[in-house]
């Protein structure tokens, strides 16, 4: 396509917007309405998978070493551990560090556990963490046959149950702003189209006088995805000032290290492009759905 006919275009399209006031209002307002949600949800959805990514990665497998296991048999050991596909990466915890952690970690319940410090019966652990928390059963098991472990913990459980909850989070999350974005575009499908019906008899006046598809196409084109930018523009205003505020008054009050919100910057930026492009696409996915039944032969 030549520049000029792109200008044109675009500038045919820019004009429908003002000419048709009220219809771009009605579709302007479709598409904040459904974008408001979708950009709600999106915020929802990508700072709690944040918070389970967080989750996920801080769980590792804690391997206790045998009593009676040697200065040599607990490097054995190590390079057996460190030799596993699935592991990213180990280190060792001598039983006084152990202690040291565990009266740290008890806080005055733990002034109890310094009259071990001469006679200490923690065992000295490995701490190995995997790729992926999905990693951490398999790599688990199979330490466990390792010679000189004394027993092998990774909150299985927990962790399990997390896995299974993250998962079905985010299909949830996922089938939910795929039914959000359809209903957008159903909506604005169905605006865009009373603002073509409207125009039908321009339509059939192009087509007499022997203007091509694509010709008559690319105004309602332009025209669709302005009104899907400029839908998306209050979405992005709200979503990221509540996001703003919670972020200020929020994140340093949570006490939880796993749990946190994502950054304002590039957050603030990458939600507000995925916002401008979603209002883009329904936009023009809308008008491509709206005027083909006035260009069929």
């Amino acid at each position: 396509m030549k520049i000029n006919t792109f200008k044109r275009h675009f500038r045919e399209g820019t004009k429908n917007l003002v000419r048709n006031s009220w219809m771009t209002v009605a579709a302007v307002g479709a598409v904040t309405t459904t974008l408001v949600l979708v950009a709600a949800f999106l915020m929802l959805m990508l700072n709690l998978n944040q918070i389970a990514d967080n989750i996920e990665s801080d769980a590792d497998i804690r391997v206790f070493i045998d009593l009676s296991a040697e200065e040599d048999d607990i490097d054995e050991l190590g390079q057996n551990i460190g030799e596993l596909n699935r592991v990213e990466e180990f280190y060792f915890s001598s039983k006084d560090e152990e202690l040291e952690a565990l009266v740290e970690d008890l806080g005055e319940d733990g002034e109890a556990w310094e009259l071990f410090e001469q006679d200490n019966p923690l065992n000295d652990v490995y701490v190995v963490e995997t790729y992926e928390a999905e990693d951490l059963a398999g790599v688990a098991s199979t330490i466990e046959g390792f010679s000189n472990v004394d027993d092998v913990d990774y909150g299985s459980e927990t962790v399990d149950r997390l896995l299974q909850f993250n998962q079905y989070a985010r299909y949830i999350g996922i089938t939910f702003i795929a039914a959000l974005l359809l209903t957008a575009i159903f909506l604005i499908s169905n605006t865009i189209k009373m603002t073509i019906t409207a125009r039908r008899d321009e339509i059939g006046i192009m087509r007499l006088v022997g203007a091509k598809n694509s010709f008559i196409r690319w105004p309602f084109f332009v025209e669709g995805m302005l009104t899907g930018v400029i839908g998306s523009v209050i979405p992005i205003a709200l979503v990221l000032g509540g996001y703003h505020f919670l972020y200020i008054n929020l994140n340093d009050r949570l006490n939880f290290q796993f749990i946190e919100l994502l950054p304002w910057n590039p957050f603030a930026w990458q939600l507000s492009l995925m916002l401008l492009a979603i209002g883009a696409f329904i936009g023009i996915w809308g008008s491509v759905m709206s005027v083909r039944k006035f260009l069929k032969v």
